[in-house]
C-alpha cells in the first residue's frame, strides 16, 4: 500500500492503516481522477499561466507554454473546460477573440500548482548542483 495516499496520522506504529480499504480505494480513486484531468504536459503550464499571469488571449497563451502547438492548445483548452478549471468568453469584437480565465473552481488547484512549482525550482538547483 502506498502510505502517500493516506495521512500520516492514520498509519499505526505497524504500518497498518486504520482506514477500511473501501476508504483506501476512494483515495486511490480520487488520485487517478486528479491525474487524469491534469496529466500530460500542457494542462498545468496552462494553468499555470493562468493563474500567474491572469485573464489570456488564445495567442498568448500560444506564447507563454513554450512548445505547445496550437491545436494541443485547443485541445487542452476544451479538456480544461469541461473540467470546470477555465473559463472561456468570446468577445464581441472584430475579428472575434477568445479570452480565458481561471474558475474559481480552478483556483482551487492553487496550493497543488504552488507546491509543483517550489518542487520545480528545487529540483532544479538539486541537479544543477550536482552537475557542477
Amino acid at each position: 500500500m502506498n502510505d502517500v495516499l493516506i495521512p500520516a496520522e492514520e498509519v499505526t506504529a505497524d504500518h497498518h492503516t486504520e482506514i477500511s480499504c473501501s476508504e483506501q480505494n476512494q483515495k486511490i480513486l480520487a488520485a487517478r481522477d486528479v491525474m487524469e484531468i491534469l496529466s500530460g504536459k500542457w494542462k498545468i503550464q496552462i494553468l499555470a499561466a493562468l493563474m500567474f499571469k491572469g485573464n489570456m488571449r488564445f495567442m498568448d497563451l500560444l506564447r507563454s507554454v513554450e512548445g505547445i502547438g496550437a491545436k494541443m492548445l485547443s485541445k487542452e483548452l476544451q479538456d480544461l473546460e469541461i473540467n470546470r478549471l477555465i473559463k472561456r468568453t468570446v468577445l464581441p469584437t472584430k475579428p472575434i477573440t477568445v479570452d480565458y480565465a481561471i474558475t474559481p473552481y480552478g483556483k482551487t488547484l492553487r496550493s497543488l500548482i504552488n507546491a509543483i512549482v517550489n518542487w520545480g525550482v528545487n529540483h532544479r538547483k538539486t541537479i544543477m548542483n550536482e552537475d557542477e
